[in-house]
């Protein structure tokens, strides 16, 4: 059997196999003008392939490039445009940095954590008491998700206080947070349409 691990590795997956053995194909072709003939069948095979991005400026001389990476250089041919040589077209990019910040409660997440720093700096007012009122629902629906045993508006409230060294302190008559039974009839309905999607 001829499995692909023991095929020769293609060296830019997306056009497959078949663009890579034409690619070969192309460069033992000894005669000059008809391996250029051959690339450009080659580019045109290419640009069907990838024909939603057509319409960009660059797209031409995106296949080109491609075309040589493909042929890992070695294709003696008069390139209409000018080859961008890619040192190491299978080396994984630069690895983003990722905050290192440690999450006290992970149910939550690191932006509850950072609104409700942001909270504690404050003053008293009706813009803080709407934000208060928005994160302390959002930190309800997490616990939501989490686990419906333990999305009490008591937990909440701990939880805010711990967050924000005590200065916010959830009031009922001024914070009135979304009842268990909204919350899991949202939850309900919200799975009822990913359902019908599907």
């Amino acid at each position: 059997m001829d499995y692909n691990t023991t095929r020769e590795k293609l060296i830019m997956p997306e056009y497959g196999r078949g663009i890579q053995q034409m690619v070969e194909h192309c460069k033992s072709i000894a005669d000059r003008e008809e391996r250029m003939r051959c690339a450009y069948s080659i580019i045109n095979t290419m640009a069907t392939m990838a024909e939603q991005t057509a319409d960009k400026e660059d797209f031409q001389k995106k296949l080109w490039n491609h075309l040589a990476a493909i042929a890992q250089y070695d294709l003696d041919i008069d390139y209409p445009v000018e080859i961008e040589r890619m040192d190491d077209e299978s080396a994984a990019p630069d690895a983003l940095p990722y905050p290192q910040r440690r999450i006290k409660k992970r149910n939550y997440g690191a932006i509850v954590e950072q609104f409700n720093e942001h909270l504690a700096t404050m003053s008293e007012g009706e813009q803080r008491d709407q934000l208060t009122l928005q994160i302390a629902n959002h930190m309800k629906r997490d616990l939501s998700n989490w686990s419906t045993d333990s999305m009490s508006d008591e937990k909440v409230a701990d939880d805010m206080a711990y967050y924000t060294d005590g200065k916010i302190q959830l009031d009922p008559q001024r914070h009135p947070l979304i009842s268990d039974g909204e919350l899991l009839s949202s939850r309900i309905s919200t799975s009822v349409k990913k359902k019908k999607k599907k």
